[in-house]
């Protein structure tokens, strides 16, 4: 089922606790790195550190990103469904991509999940609802995301990149196989076998070709025998949480050679 792609190093730039000019500068120096995906994250606060730390908007930022960058891919990880119309998220989604194309196709990732952090709701006026309403809300975006992407003028530059982070077996990875590009997850090596047997008998019942799916993973607090394991059970998308002020580039580095060597 899994497509064997290249390993794709993805660096997560928390928006937190950095000004904004911190920010640009990490996201240049990443890029002529050679990292191959910058995400930021959808939140309004702080998820560590101080609560009323400096924090900043995720597709605002994401816009800003499209322009600065030349070869990179970005999204955040992730999107959350509740904050936005799908309606609207489509013709944000569909805006950036142009902005981000330089004579050819765009490099924005769509990235999406249900929404969790209860702090986001209750300050910005979202109803909270619940861990089953959330996804059903997501399923019901999804659906109208893509239908927006059909009926835009001009069109997306290419079929963004839909990807889908969570590990549910009822509801996340049936939306996974109904409509994922990627799959993202914390999930274990060891637990990966199961998930993606589920996630393969849900595209059985959606109709859905799977031979394309590829599986991401996060590197934080795991050593290269762990992402060894996750990349011998078909990860092939490494995300990095990478945290200011003081950005520690030698870790990116780290991870760069391994990916280097396992493309080798």
């Amino acid at each position: 089922m899994l497509l064997d792609t290249p390993v794709r190093l993805g660096v997560q730039l928390a928006p937190q606790h950095v000004t904004y000019p911190q920010m640009r500068d990490a996201v240049r120096k990443l890029e002529d790195m050679g990292v191959d995906i910058l995400f930021n994250w959808d939140h309004f606060f702080p998820l560590s550190g101080d609560p009323e730390g400096l924090h900043y908007e995720s597709w605002t930022m994401l816009a800003a990103w499209a322009e600065q960058t030349e070869r990179v891919e970005f999204g955040a990880l992730v999107n959350c469904n509740s904050y936005r119309n799908p309606d609207l998220q489509a013709d944000m989604a569909r805006t950036i991509d142009h902005i981000s194309a330089r004579g050819g196709e765009g490099r924005f990732i769509f990235a999406t999940g249900s929404g969790w952090f209860e702090r986001d709701y209750a300050e910005y006026g979202y109803e909270f609802g619940t861990a089953g309403s959330r996804l059903n809300d997501l399923a019901e975006g999804l659906a109208r995301i893509e239908d927006r992407w059909k009926k835009l003028n001009p069109a997306p530059t290419r079929a963004i990149p839909v990807m889908i982070g969570g590990k549910g077996e009822q509801k996340t990875l049936r939306l996974v196989a109904r409509h994922a590009d990627i799959w993202h997850s914390f999930v274990g090596a060891e637990e990966l076998p199961h998930k993606l047997e589920v996630i393969e008998r849900w595209a059985d019942k959606e109709q859905r070709d799977l031979s394309s799916l590829v599986v991401s993973n996060e590197l934080h607090r795991r050593s290269e025998d762990g992402a060894d394991e996750l990349y011998a059970a078909g990860t092939r998308l490494f995300t990095l949480n990478f945290s200011g002020p003081d950005y520690d580039y030698d870790i990116v580095r780290s991870w760069l050679r391994w990916r280097d060597a396992k493309n080798g």
